[in-house]
């Protein structure tokens, strides 16, 4: 929708950019969901499995 662009370092022709610093999420809202079903009686927050090649940890506290 933004229409953003850049264009790889081998000189290439200009591709689109998928997401620009979580613009193509609603992060806060994505960030309640996992306190809300992710938060530890203790306080902290397990990390979904499907997300640790993202994050590179396990647990956030």
């Amino acid at each position: 929708r933004m229409n953003v662009r850049y264009r790889p370092a081998n000189g290439g022709k200009p591709e689109c950019v998928h997401t620009l610093n979580g613009s193509g999420l609603a992060l806060p809202r994505i960030v309640a969901a996992l306190i809300e079903h992710y938060q530890t009686p203790e306080g902290k927050v397990i990390v979904p499995k499907a997300l640790h090649p993202y994050t590179k940890f396990a647990l956030i506290g």
